[in-house]
């Protein structure tokens, strides 16, 4: 037996092997800078595959990516603070699953396209909040990275805008993102599984394209500290960009 064998029957080999190569990159780009996976994954893959595939099989090979960090980051956080902004997330993600799991797969591309180049926008501005900590803007914030989570797993650049720009030590934050990230994970895993979309073809898909993941995470954190780290994020930033240009609908019948 081989590997197209095992594949869900809309997803050929040179569909799974070309979701492999992107989970590569974009693995990479999350081992090496901590960010960008979804980023780069979700406008490139679901110009592929079906949004709603895509986006269950990332959700599925990034929760098991994170989860070795959920301990060390449950002892470092600040549990108060993450609570609030979970309880944004609480409500965010089962509104952005609703709209993935009813959206047309094209209309869901333009809205992946849009919302990424709008985060990637948010990241080269090198926006943080520095105002004051407020209980109705954290839930705010969670509400916005979990319906981004719900709809297209790319709920990153908002959480690490509010927390990074916060007065707390950045041991602190980062537990904090990763803390919340199990969180809204969890929520999107249930929400995903409770709408039919975590299916046996995500999770078939996943035992293939995840080790290729993680191998991309792993040698992007071998990367870290021997590369510059400013010179790999614009690296990044161009990857992403190149991927919501790939990635548009409109030009499905030059490059597909």
């Amino acid at each position: 037996m081989s590997i197209a064998d095992f594949l869900p029957k809309d997803v050929s080999l040179s569909i799974a092997m070309a979701l492999c190569a992107v989970a590569f990159v974009s693995g990479t780009a999350r081992g090496f800078s901590g960010f960008g996976s979804a980023l780069i994954f979700m406008p490139l893959a679901s110009s592929i595959a079906a949004p709603r595939l895509v986006a269950a099989l990332l959700l599925v090979i990034d929760f098991i990516a994170a989860a070795p960090l959920l301990p060390d980051a449950w002892r470092k956080a600040d549990r108060k603070a993450t609570a609030v902004i979970v309880l944004g997330a609480l409500v965010g993600v089962p509104v952005g699953t609703y709209f993935l799991s009813v959206l047309e797969p094209v209309t869901t591309r333009w809205i992946i396209s849009c919302f990424v180049a709008a985060l990637l926008l948010l990241l080269l501005s090198g926006w943080r909040y520095r105002g004051k900590d407020h209980a109705w803007l954290s839930v705010g914030i969670g509400s916005l990275s979990g319906f981004c989570s719900g709809l297209a797993q790319t709920g990153g650049p908002p959480i690490v805008g509010y927390w990074l720009g916060r007065p707390i030590a950045p041991i602190v934050a980062r537990a904090n993102i990763v803390l919340f990230f199990g969180a809204s994970d969890f929520f999107s895993l249930v929400s995903y599984a409770t709408t039919g979309l975590i299916s046996r073809e995500s999770l078939v898909l996943s035992l293939i394209v995840g080790p290729v993941y993680a191998i991309g995470v792993a040698f992007g954190a071998s990367l870290f500290g021997r590369a510059s780290e400013k010179v790999f994020r614009a690296i990044c930033y161009a990857l992403i960009a190149m991927a919501v240009i790939a990635g548009l609908p409109v030009l499905d019948g030059v490059l597909r």
